[in-house]
Parts: structure tokens; C-alpha cells; sequence
């Protein structure tokens, strides 16, 4: 398993592994032997792989979730509402901004400043945006959309949603870890032995459409 070493650190850390964050360990886990490996060295830890339904982004999950794990992971999916909300958010704001019909995904390229222009010149982007970094997540004590939002995409980048990368440079990579926001985000809602405060998760077409 030395050969793994890397990736299992990656894994065991809470990693989300996609072509973006790790190009060759992703490309690894395109091979069904060595997934199966890396499954077995998992099982005496009760782990195992797991993926979106595309396949783009993998990290690890539970094998047999007991009563204990299951409590634990309620309490964990509650503390998880307090960025997920705002990265919805984030997200519906993005998506009317840059005209997309569809929601981000990984290897989706943003360019900062061309946000910034567009929110700037759009009066209920900005009220948007403002709103967004009022929340504990983004927090911000900028006063002007560029400063705003610089907040923001270091948020994204600390917390493994976006790759810069040239820090140089104002354009970022959406990795994988934002498909798995949205499947986490029907997880909670359509799951139903795990208790989540229905008022407190926005619908797919309020916050998605």
C-alpha cells in the first residue's frame, strides 16, 4: 500500500480527490483493481471509497453506518447547513451572473475580476453578494464588491471548492467537491433516517433553478 501512501493521507484527511485537486491520484482511481485495493486496506477501518454518481469527484464514506455514526453524522449535517446554505447561495449567484443555464461544475474556469464587473454594474447582484458575505461563512468587512468577493473565492479556495492555479492570477478551477455539495444538499433532504430540520434546507428549484 506504500504506492497509496499519498492518496490514503488524502482520503483519511477528509480529501476530495477530482482531476483538478490531484490529476494522477484521480487517474488511479480510474482503475477498478486498484480502487479494490485500496478498498480492502480500508475495510479494518470501516471505510470504503465512494463517489458522486458521475464519478468526477471521490472520497471516502462509512462501510456500515451504526446507530452511533448515524447520531454523530446528524449532528455533523446540522453544523454542515452553516456553509451549505451560503454555498447555494453562492452558487444561484454565480449562475445568474454569468447567464448559465446550468449549476457549476468541476473544471468550470471563474475569473474574479469579470464577476466583479458584472456584480458591480448589476444593482441586485450587489444586494445579492452583500447579503452573502453577511453570513458566518463568508464574512467580510469589505464595503466594495471587488473586496467582497475576494473574500469569498479565498473562502472557496481554503475549503477545497476552487484551484488557483497561478496565485498570480485571477482565474480558478471548480474542483469536485462542489458536485458533491449539491448531492450532499439531496442527501439531506431526501435521507430520511437522518434528522434535518426541513425549513432549514432550501429546495433544488429556489435555490438551483
Amino acid at each position: 500500500m506504500m504506492q497509496h501512501s499519498h492518496l490514503l493521507e488524502q482520503l483519511l484527511s477528509g480529501g476530495f480527490i477530482c482531476e483538478v485537486t490531484d490529476s494522477q491520484a484521480f487517474r488511479h482511481l480510474q482503475d477498478e483493481q486498484q480502487r479494490e485495493a485500496i478498498d480492502q486496506y480500508l475495510r479494518p477501518l470501516n471505510r470504503r471509497l465512494a463517489s458522486n454518481p458521475e464519478g468526477n469527484v471521490w472520497f471516502l464514506a462509512w462501510r456500515e453506518l451504526t446507530q452511533p455514526l448515524r447520531d454523530q453524522l446528524s449532528q455533523q449535517f446540522k453544523e454542515t447547513l452553516d456553509s451549505l446554505i451560503p454555498m447555494l447561495k453562492l452558487l444561484q449567484l454565480t449562475q445568474e451572473t454569468m447567464g448559465h443555464e446550468t449549476v457549476l461544475t468541476a473544471n468550470d474556469i471563474l475569473n474574479r475580476h469579470e464577476l466583479a464587473a458584472r456584480i458591480e454594474n448589476n444593482p441586485s447582484l450587489r444586494e445579492q453578494l452583500h447579503a452573502l458575505v453577511q453570513t458566518r461563512f463568508f464574512q467580510s468587512q469589505s464595503e466594495d464588491v471587488a473586496g467582497q468577493l475576494k473574500q469569498v473565492f479565498e473562502r472557496l479556495r481554503s475549503n477545497g471548492y476552487l484551484h488557483q492555479p497561478h496565485k498570480d492570477r485571477h482565474h480558478y478551477v471548480v474542483t469536485g467537491k462542489i458536485d458533491y455539495l449539491i448531492d450532499l444538499t439531496r442527501f439531506i433532504r431526501e435521507e430520511e433516517n437522518i434528522y434535518i430540520e426541513e425549513e432549514l434546507v432550501p429546495s433544488q428549484e429556489e435555490l438551483l433553478a
